[in-house]
């Protein structure tokens, strides 16, 4: 089996977990709060991660940037409560269609703090994927709606969390950017959920354990992905995550987006596979 194939298979699966982690979201929203849902992703994250962060020792989890860590700790934090948020109380496939505009803030936030230049088709490409979120939101459509809003700034966090990891990948490897999130995470929710913990039933105990293993899943399915398979080949494949929003939103909450929410979706992805494809070209280059 060739790699860019595996890369497809193992980002096929990160993404169904993905997915699969928003259905939990969902379900444990009416009930928990994001702060309880946050606890449990980074908490229960470090306990199935821990074997790789004990094999490092603490040689191999000592910084000499622990400033940053803290800074992208806090920033990432602050977008994952608005992703479950919005996750909560929007469709599925409306919620994943906005975190698709990530790659569009990551664009221009990277001209400022990493001084990237930027050609004007990747500019184009930006300006069109932003018309293709104006096009799904349609502000002022059903008035002023706080969640959308939300879940545009959370996608506009993350993307700013993902620069900062490219300016520690000079010095910190992957598991430790990773041991400093999960760990920092728990620790930052953790007073947060003592005071709102509600106790869950049986089933619950169950779904809030799938939240820090789905995300777990996903993660591995993504890193394995881009580590056996080339970027423009396995990339695109990402955006089967919408499909499975729609089917599962559809299927277990009677969800159904309309025809804006597609189009502008479409118009998203096309302008993301763009900006992808340029920076893919550019790094050859």
């Amino acid at each position: 089996m060739s790699g860019n194939l595996r890369g497809i298979l193992w980002i096929t699966l990160g993404t169904l977990a993905f997915a699969l982690n928003d259905v939990l979201v969902k379900l444990l929203g009416k009930k928990f709060g994001p702060m309880e849902l946050a606890f449990c992703r980074y908490s229960i994250g470090l306990i199935i991660l821990s074997p790789v962060f004990f094999q490092m020792g603490f040689a191999g989890l000592k910084t000499r940037r622990i400033g940053i860590h803290f800074v992208r700790l806090i920033i990432a934090c602050i977008a994952q409560l608005g992703v479950f948020y919005s996750v909560i109380h929007l469709h599925l496939a409306d919620a994943t269609a906005i975190a698709f505009s990530r790659p569009l803030f990551t664009t221009i936030i990277a001209v400022f703090l990493l001084s990237e230049l930027v050609s004007k088709r990747r500019w184009l490409a930006t300006a069109a994927g932003f018309i293709g979120v104006l096009i799904m939101v349609r502000p002022g459509h059903d008035g002023f709606d706080i969640v959308t809003v939300v879940a545009l700034l959370s996608a506009c966090t993350f993307a700013i969390a993902n620069i900062l990891i490219r300016l520690m990948s000079t010095t910190e490897p992957p598991n430790r950017i990773l041991f400093y999130y999960h760990a920092g995470g728990a620790i930052i929710f953790l007073i947060p959920t003592i005071i709102l913990w509600q106790d869950p039933d049986g089933i619950e105990w169950a779904l809030l354990a799938g939240i820090g293993i789905m995300t777990t899943i996903g993660m591995t399915g993504f890193i394995r992905a881009f580590s056996v398979g080339e970027a423009n080949a396995v990339g695109p494949m990402e955006y089967v995550r919408l499909i499975y929003a729609g089917v599962l939103g559809y299927s277990i909450f009677d969800e159904f987006p309309d025809y804006w929410t597609y189009s502008g979706a479409l118009i998203i992805i096309i302008a993301t596979l763009y900006i992808a494809r340029d920076e893919a070209k550019r790094k050859r280059d």
